[in-house]
C-alpha cells in the first residue's frame, strides 16, 4: 500500500528544535499506569503493534497521554486555559467536581498522593497537553510512528471486515508529527461526516477570525426617534441566567444600557431587535429539533425553555423575540419602562448604549466541540461568512468553510458543507480532509488553531465521550463524536503510550446498529492506543 505525504510542511523543523532547547515538561506518569490496561484490551482484539525505528528526529510527543499535542513555549495561552502543568483548567475543574482521583499532577503537589489537604487529587483521565519537545517523554528514547502494514494488520479486521459499520466505511491514520498518512481504508471517500463537520468548522472560523475574536451584542438608540434597538451579534451563549458563569449576560446588558438611558433622562422606550447580521432561513433542514434552536443573530440561552446548557433540549419557537422580551423585562428591572418589542434594524445613525461580548473564539470553540453545540456551530459558520464577504445563510456559511479550507491547501475535493453542525445529511466529507484539519490543528506554524485539538472531548471523562470508553482508552482518546441515524463517525486523536501522537478518522454510513458501530469505532481507537512491544 503506498503511503503518501500529506503536506511537506509537517516534517520537524528546526525552530522545533530551539523550542525543545527550552521547553523540558515533565514525563506523564499517566502513561505508564493506564498502559497496561489498554494493552490487554488491544490484545485480545487484534495484534500489537510492531516497534520500527528509524534515525532519530525532533518529534511532537505527547507525555501526557489525554492529549497529544504539542505547544512551543511561546504559544501555549493562545489555545485557553491552562493550569501550571498545561492542563486545560476546565478539565482540571471538572475532574474537582467529579471527585476523580489518581493518574496526572495538577501543580498542586509534589505527586499523585502528594496533594495538600483540600486540593484537588490528580484526575486520570485529563493529563496535561504539553508533550515533551526534546524527545525524552518515549521510554528509550523517540521512536518512529508505526508502519502502514503494521497498522493495517490491526485495523482492517476492526474497519474492514467488521459487520457492524453498515454498507460503507472509510477511514484513515496520520501520523501528526509530519502528516504522514499511516493507514487508509478509501480515505479519500467522502461520506455524511455529522458533527465531525463541527472540525472543519471550528478551523475555518479560527482561521477567519482568529482566537481572540470576540462576539458582541449591543443596544443602540436612534436619536430622531427614541427607539432602543437590541442589536443580535450571533452569539447563542448570550445568557439571562444570573449566573453567567463568564458568557455575555443579557441582564448586564440591561444595566448597563438602563444607566445610560437615565443619563439622558428616559425612562420609557420603544423597543425593537435586530436580526439582520445573519441572511436566508433561520429554519434549518432538519425542521423543528430539540438538537438547534432557529439559527438567528439574537437569542438567550439558545433558546432553551429548560436549564440545560448542552445537549437535545425544547426551544422557543421564536428565540429573538423571546430575547427581547426577556431583555424588556430586565430593563423594568432597572426603572425603564420598554413597549413589546419587534422586529427592526439599527441605521447607521444610531448611537450604541451598551455592549457585552462572548469569551473569546478560542474557548467558543472548545465548548462547541465538547458539548458538540449544534446552535455554537452554526453560529461560527455564518460569523466565517461575514468576515470573508459571503452572505450569511446556510449556503453563504458552507461556501465560505469551503473557501477557507481550500486556501489552507487542504483536501476539499467532494466535501460539501451545507452547515456548520453536520445535522444535515447531505454533507460530505472524506477521512483523508478530517486528518488533514487535525494535522493542520497539530501544525506549530499554527497555534491559532489548536483549540481544535484542546476541545475534542476526552475518552470517559468530557463531553460527548464522559460515557465512553468504560472498558479501555480512558483518557487516551480525544475526538469528536459523530452520529445520525444510520450515521456514526469519530475523528480524533490518539496518543501511543510511548508518545507518538496519531490522527484518525473513521466514517460509517448505512449502519443498522448504532450501538454496535459505535463500540466498533471506539474499539479501533482504543487498538491505536495499544501499548507498542
Amino acid at each position: 500500500m503506498t503511503v503518501p505525504e500529506l503536506r511537506p510542511w509537517r516534517t520537524a523543523r528546526p525552530r522545533v528544535a530551539r523550542a525543545a532547547d527550552a521547553v523540558r515538561p515533565r514525563v506523564s506518569r499517566f502513561v505508564r499506569a493506564a498502559g497496561p490496561r489498554v494493552a490487554r484490551l488491544a490484545r485480545a482484539t487484534a495484534p500489537r503493534l510492531a516497534r520500527i525505528t528509524r534515525p532519530k528526529t525532533w518529534q511532537y510527543t505527547a507525555g501526557a497521554a489525554t492529549a497529544g499535542l504539542a505547544l512551543a513555549a511561546g504559544v501555549v495561552t493562545v489555545a485557553g486555559p491552562w493550569d501550571s502543568t498545561g492542563q486545560r483548567t476546565a478539565e482540571r475543574d471538572r475532574a474537582v467536581a467529579l471527585g476523580r482521583p489518581g493518574g496526572t499532577d495538577h501543580g498542586r503537589g509534589s505527586g499523585a498522593s502528594g496533594t495538600s489537604s483540600g486540593s484537588p487529587r490528580p484526575a486520570p483521565s485529563a493529563g496535561a497537553v504539553l508533550a515533551g519537545l526534546d524527545g525524552t517523554s518515549a521510554p528509550g528514547g523517540i521512536k518512529a510512528a508505526p508502519g502502514d502494514q503494521d497498522l493495517a494488520d490491526l485495523l482492517d479486521p476492526l474497519l474492514k471486515d467488521a459487520p457492524g459499520l453498515g454498507g460503507r466505511r472509510a477511514a484513515a491514520v496520520v501520523d501528526l508529527t509530519t502528516g504522514k498518512r499511516l493507514y487508509g481504508l478509501g480515505s479519500d471517500a467522502p461520506l455524511t461526516p455529522a458533527s465531525t463537520t463541527k472540525i472543519a468548522t471550528a478551523v475555518a472560523a479560527l482561521t477567519a477570525l482568529g482566537p481572540d475574536h470576540r462576539l458582541t451584542t449591543r443596544t443602540a438608540l436612534e436619536a430622531d426617534t427614541g427607539e432602543v434597538v437590541l442589536v443580535g451579534g450571533g452569539d447563542p451563549t448570550l445568557t439571562a441566567r444570573e449566573d453567567a458563569r463568564g458568557l455575555a449576560s443579557l441582564r448586564t446588558l440591561a444595566g448597563k444600557t438602563a444607566a445610560a438611558l437615565k443619563k439622558r433622562g428616559v425612562r420609557e422606550v420603544t423597543l425593537s431587535y435586530d436580526t439582520t447580521l445573519y441572511a436566508g432561513t433561520e429554519m434549518h433542514p432538519i425542521g423543528v429539533n430539540e438538537n438547534l434552536a432557529r439559527v438567528t443573530a439574537l437569542m438567550a440561552d439558545e433558546g432553551r425553555t429548560d436549564d440545560s446548557t448542552s445537549g437535545p433540549a425544547p426551544r422557543v419557537p421564536d428565540p429573538a423575540a423571546d430575547a427581547a422580551r426577556t431583555f424588556a423585562g430586565l430593563l423594568k428591572q432597572h426603572g425603564v419602562t420598554a413597549s413589546a418589542p419587534g422586529p427592526s434594524k439599527a441605521t447607521g445613525r444610531a448611537d450604541t448604549l451598551a455592549t457585552v461580548s462572548s469569551p473569546p473564539l478560542a474557548a467558543l470553540v472548545e465548548r462547541m466541540l465538547t458539548n458538540s453545540d449544534n446552535d455554537l456551530a452554526e453560529a461560527l459558520a455564518r460569523h466565517t461568512a461575514v468576515a470573508t464577504g459571503k452572505p450569511a445563510d446556510f449556503d453563504g456559511a458552507g461556501a465560505a468553510v469551503t473557501a477557507r479550507l481550500k486556501q489552507l491547501g487542504l483536501p476539499v475535493g467532494g466535501a460539501r458543507f451545507h452547515d456548520g453542525s453536520g445535522l444535515d445529511r447531505t454533507d460530505l466529507i472524506s477521512p483523508d480532509l478530517l486528518t488533514a484539519l487535525l494535522a493542520e490543528a497539530a501544525d506549530p506554524a499554527r497555534p491559532q488553531l489548536r483549540p481544535v485539538l484542546t476541545g475534542l472531548p476526552v475518552a470517559h471523562f468530557t463531553g460527548t465521550l464522559a460515557g465512553r470508553y468504560t472498558d479501555g482508552a480512558a483518557g487516551l482518546v480525544r475526538a469528536k463524536t459523530g452520529t445520525l441515524t444510520g450515521v456514526n463517525t469519530l475523528a480524533g486523536t490518539v496518543t501511543t503510550p510511548d508518545g507518538r501522537l496519531l490522527g484518525f478518522a473513521f466514517l460509517a454510513n448505512d449502519t443498522t446498529d448504532a450501538w454496535a458501530a459505535q463500540s466498533a469505532l471506539d474499539g479501533a481507537a482504543t487498538t491505536l492506543a495499544s501499548e507498542t512491544p
